[in-house]
């Protein structure tokens, strides 16, 4: 009965991973249909979420039931509670790979994003795929270390958030209004995906250490 239990929390992580590698292919060719102006691929983005959610329902599903049949406690529990936080974040970041998608698909066979943003959409593109990468790789090694560096990747996304806003307003009625509004969307939707890889990150160091602080790291396993 152990070695079950112990496969069920195992099962656990290896959704959350999945998901991970999901959201990433998933935001990339997003980002090749928003370049492109390729509808076929951003309908095929909008089209694969459908699995994202499918394993997020799947796991919320296992993990209820988890705690309702075995009753954890101490690290067990918080694989659990923590797990459900994680793909309801990961779960959302396929939804913003989406929405990169629809608007592609929304404005072609036009280009969404003018020439003078393209590389910094594309570099915030960039970012998202590291980072999600590494969130990866963190749940699948615990590695505590590389969960921090998530954070300085954010700070990255944010500065580039933040230079799109800038370019609009240094350059304020060049573009239609629907332009301004799409760049402004489509920034958000890279600077909302890498919120929410930290937010994964921040639960594993919970998950591993009990604790938010990622000092506290020695001699902790994932799933013990």
């Amino acid at each position: 009965m152990r070695n079950v239990y112990h496969d069920e929390l195992v099962h656990l992580v290896d959704t959350l991973v999945e998901m991970t590698n999901l959201a990433r292919s998933a935001m990339a060719r997003a980002t090749t249909a928003l370049l492109d102006a390729d509808r076929e691929i951003a309908e095929s983005v909008i089209t694969a979420d459908e699995r994202i959610d499918s394993l997020q329902r799947d796991l919320e599903e296992r993990s209820l039931q988890l705690l309702a049949r075995q009753q954890p406690v101490a690290t067990d529990l918080r694989v659990v509670v923590t797990a459900l936080r994680m793909s309801t974040s990961l779960e959302r970041m396929g939804d913003l790979a989406r929405h990169v998608a629809k608007l592609a698909r929304l404005r072609h066979p036009q280009e969404v994003v003018p020439a003078e943003y393209r590389a910094t959409i594309l570099q915030m593109a960039q970012v998202a795929e590291r980072i999600v990468t590494k969130a990866g790789s963190v749940i699948a090694s615990r590695d505590v270390a590389m969960a921090a560096q998530l954070e300085t990747d954010d700070d990255e996304m944010d500065v580039l958030h933040r230079s799109v806003f800038e370019q609009l307003m240094q350059h304020s009625g060049e573009h239609s209004t629907e332009v301004a509004v799409d760049l402004t969307l489509c920034s958000r939707y890279y600077e909302r995906f890498a919120d929410h890889a930290v937010s994964v990150a921040k639960n594993v160091v919970f998950l591993v250490t009990g604790s938010h602080d990622p000092e506290e790291t020695h001699g902790h396993s994932l799933v013990g």
